[in-house]
């Protein structure tokens, strides 16, 4: 199982977080694409890959709306190409690149139908003109200009015949897991590291992939966690808590939970949505962050002391998932602390998931 670092994306520290990253002994780098908040993710890639030899390169999560997907292939292909095949294509619908365009996520028809898109483009084969959902009060048909020659369809040529970058879709609710099941070549699951949403997420996908008459045993999975390692037990869980109310909200964002949850869950994930102030996206300190109790964070993400962090990975790992996308310490938290943290995955926690 691959154990990959989510990060921002910053053009300036790109390449210093890419040495630190892969010299601490992380398989990847994944970097945000939220145009409001960060730097431009695949400038980011793009001069990580300039440093790195064996990192691997990705989004964590770009978006179907605020790029068309042809340019969303070209880009990630780039990075694919500079890097020397160490690229990954990772995305949602959107969260905080759209809030901050004052929109909610994408529609599922849309979401579906980017990725159909993106995965045709990125295997160099043509989108026809009348699937591409340009408004025309934005840009009429090329048709109206009467050339004397012009393509017949949209397709990225000099993409046709190199290798094809890898999709994953991040996903939370069964419509998205179900739609990723098809047209990803791996799911990365958004549900936290409890194990029975887990095994709920894999087998509603290898159910879509088998209705569909498509091998179940045909596509990846991974997942997203959130992981703070301190020997202090409460420490660890406030290093986590902005972040996990980022990736716990998108099982309740449209108001009920997604997966299996008791009760008690289900009054954290409401009492986290009603009270999420997206003006403090991932802080630790704020609102949103105090509704999450204890024992939510223990069994939705992965805090505590070396060995329950490599014991909650191995667990991870004996589900099937052969990705863990890891989320450390965010903004709002000790720095001290979260150094600390820092320092005991490179020194304990990774060593121990090579053995």
């Amino acid at each position: 199982m691959e154990l990959w670092m989510t990060t921002v994306a910053s053009a300036r520290g790109a390449m210093r977080s890419a040495e630190q990253i892969e010299a601490a002994g992380w398989d990847g780098m994944l970097v945000v694409d939220s145009q409001n908040l960060s730097g431009d993710p695949y400038v980011s890639l793009a001069l990580a890959a300039t440093v790195t030899k064996r990192l691997g390169l990705g989004t964590g999560v770009t978006n179907s709306v605020t790029r068309h997907a042809a340019a969303t292939a070209t880009a990630i292909t780039s990075v694919h190409r500079v890097s020397s095949g160490r690229a990954v294509l990772g995305i949602g619908r959107g969260d905080s690149a759209l809030a901050h365009l004052g929109r909610a996520p994408a529609r599922l028809a849309q979401f579906e139908r980017y990725l159909r898109h993106l995965q045709t483009y990125l295997a160099g084969e043509s989108v026809p003109f009348d699937e591409i959902d340009i408004p025309f009060d934005v840009a009429p048909p090329l048709s109206g200009l009467h050339l004397h020659d012009a393509p017949p369809a949209s397709r990225i040529a000099w993409i046709a015949g190199g290798p094809k970058v890898p999709v994953e879709v991040a996903a939370s609710g069964p419509k998205v897991i179900a739609m990723s099941a098809l047209h990803a070549d791996r799911v990365m699951f958004t549900l936290g590291a409890d194990i029975e949403r887990l095994k709920w997420g894999i087998e509603l996908a290898r159910k879509t992939r088998r209705d569909a008459g498509l091998d179940p045993n045909g596509i990846a999975f991974g997942a997203y966690v959130n992981l703070g390692c301190h020997a202090d037990h409460d420490t660890a869980r406030n290093l986590v808590r902005g972040g996990l109310t980022t990736f716990a909200r998108f099982s309740v964002m449209h108001g009920k939970a997604n997966g299996p949850v008791s009760e008690g869950d289900a009054r954290v994930l409401d009492a986290l949505r009603t009270n999420y102030d997206m003006k403090a996206h991932t802080r630790g300190d704020s609102r949103q962050a105090t509704t999450l109790t204890g024992d939510f964070i223990d069994r939705f993400a992965i805090v505590g002391s070396p060995d329950r962090c490599v014991e909650r990975l191995r667990d991870l790992r004996a589900l099937g998932l052969d990705k863990v996308a890891i989320s450390g310490a965010m903004r709002g938290v000790s720095e001290e602390d979260a150094a600390t943290s820092r320092k005991l995955v490179a020194d304990a926690v990774l060593p121990a998931m090579k053995r």
